[in-house]
């Protein structure tokens, strides 16, 4: 394994060795302005998923840490300027964070790959996401109007909405995008002018971590940002349940998320929720009918189902194809997810990198057992694969894993994995395709492939997932909402959407000749 070398922002990782990796004595909770330890001294080591080992130490916070932060940011809505800022130097900050984020984007893709596991191209290129989102919503609020006029029908009345941040905004995001994923919640959330405290999945915190330092050095008022560092059951739990919470917006599972939701139902909170998918990725033989279009409609099944080792809300895990292409396709397929290399994520070369954790490869192990005890046949993977220099014995690989034959009464077809298994169903006409790939509880996204641009158009329109590609597979655009159907989810990120999750809605009426209305005699 190459020589990994310090990672200077902050001090977070020394020449690969466990050390003083965070802040000063696991200071990685940070309340009004201040990093503190947890209020019980309990501390948490991240694992690289790698090897397993761990190479970090973090606060391990409690309800006791969540309530402080809460009260912090509810003391810098209600007392401080943030929500008071004009607009440009809210606007400013943000252009602010998404330079300091160019000027850190190597280090931060590199603590990336090491928390989560995927590589460290994958990692930057989370991080120059993270700074078009910074932008978009930075550019979004200056381009807005003062509101929206009325017209009441008479020139004595001036009516006019406008829209106000919702307040305090907590913040809970999973372990495969962590970077990306508290991005999208906190630079609409402060674009709007809300605060916020956001919790990081414990397993993968530390460039949730980074990206509060670099809030700070932006000129983040005391109090406006918080981050709490610690698990879904109690901080996760209390900043749904919090009574001055005003809106919560949580990524992650489908079970946590109801429970997020039946909590913040109590306070009638403005709730989010991001609850992942099951995506179908139709295949029509169309798109097939030259080499190009066989050998790209391959290529972009396995970048659907495969990158991140599968641990993607988005992936196209669900492979529907025409069954007259069915068998040369999903041949070549499993030829080419076979030869994907596998390893450490730091490792010149590696494709695809281990899973976050031991939990999540025996899911997948069990996903896959189960599909083949239900008739699904094994193409590719399905097993752990052989150590090598660069694939430790203790990481957490799994080979990709393509399974045939399968079909929707299987619990490998109805849930999401979250894992390395790309599963095959087949169709006959363009009805058949569309209910399949429509029948799911999910309804996220999905991809279209054909060279018949009048039914690219029929079959996206008829898909009942928020977002559909046709012709591609993942790109997303921060100007374009994100979210989904059904069980995927509530309300949407990204896009001018995306920002409105953050607002109240006011009507402002003002009679400028007012005059008594006579309406009681008295």
């Amino acid at each position: 394994m190459s020589e990994i070398s310090e990672v200077a922002a902050g001090g977070y990782i020394r020449n690969g060795r466990q050390g003083r990796t965070l802040a000063a004595a696991q200071q990685t909770i940070h309340v009004g302005g201040e990093w503190r330890a947890a209020a019980s001294g309990a501390t948490r080591d991240i694992l690289d998923p790698a090897d397993a080992k761990p190479f970090a130490q973090v606060a391990e916070g409690g309800t006791e840490d969540a309530n402080a932060a809460i009260v912090a940011a509810r003391r810098a809505f209600d007392e401080g300027p943030w929500p008071r800022t004009p607009v440009a130097e809210r606007a400013a900050v943000l252009r602010r964070v998404a330079e300091l984020l160019v000027r850190d984007r190597e280090k931060i893709g590199l603590l990336e790959s090491r928390d989560a596991g995927k590589t460290v191209e994958e990692g930057c290129i989370d991080v120059d996401c993270v700074a078009d989102a910074f932008r978009y919503f930075a550019d979004l609020v200056i381009g807005e109007g003062p509101g929206r006029v009325v017209d009441a029908g008479s020139d004595d009345i001036h009516s006019v909405v406008v829209h106000e941040p919702v307040g305090v905004c907590t913040m809970i995001t999973p372990w495969n995008y962590p970077l990306l994923q508290a991005s999208w919640k906190i630079a609409p959330a402060l674009a709007a002018g809300n605060t916020f405290v956001i919790k990081p999945s414990e397993i993968t915190p530390l460039t949730t971590v980074v990206l509060m330092e670099l809030l700070v050095e932006a000129g983040l008022p005391a109090g406006v940002g918080n981050l709490v560092t610690g698990p879904g059951a109690t901080v996760g739990a209390r900043l749904a349940d919090h009574p001055d919470v005003d809106l919560v917006s949580f990524t992650g599972g489908l079970v946590s998320g109801i429970k997020v939701a039946q909590a913040a139902a109590v306070g009638v909170k403005k709730v989010a929720l991001e609850l992942g998918g099951k995506n179908p990725n139709v295949v029509f033989a169309d798109a097939c009918e030259t080499e190009e279009g066989f050998d790209t409609a391959v290529d972009q099944a396995l970048n659907a189902a495969f990158i991140h080792s599968g641990q993607v809300c988005s992936a196209g895990a669900r492979l529907i194809i025409e069954e007259s292409v069915r068998e040369r396709f999903v041949a070549e397929l499993a030829r080419r997810a076979e030869k994907i290399r596998l390893g450490r994520g730091t490792e010149d070369g590696v494709e695809c990198g281990p899973l976050v954790s031991e939990q999540q490869r025996d899911k997948t192990e069990a996903y896959v057992a189960s599909a083949l005890a239900e008739g699904a046949v094994l193409r590719s993977g399905g097993k752990r694969p052989e150590p090598s220099d660069v694939r430790p014995a203790t990481g957490y690989f799994y080979e990709p894993t393509v399974l045939d034959q399968c079909h929707r009464e299987m619990r490998v077809v109805r849930e999401e994995t979250f894992g390395p298994i790309l599963t095959v169903e087949t169709f006959r006409t363009e009805d058949e395709a569309v209910a399949l790939a429509n029948d799911t509880e999910y309804g996220l996204a999905g991809g279209v492939w054909t060279n018949d641009a009048g039914r690219a158009r029929r079959v996206a329109g008829r898909l009942r997932h928020g977002t559909v590609w046709i012709n591609d597979f993942h790109p997303y655009l921060p100007q374009a909402e994100w979210g989904g159907f059904g069980k995927s989810g509530v309300g949407r990120e990204l896009g001018p959407a995306g920002l409105a999750e953050y607002r109240e809605t006011k009507h402002v009426y003002q009679n400028l000749a007012p005059k008594p209305v006579r309406w009681f005699a008295g």
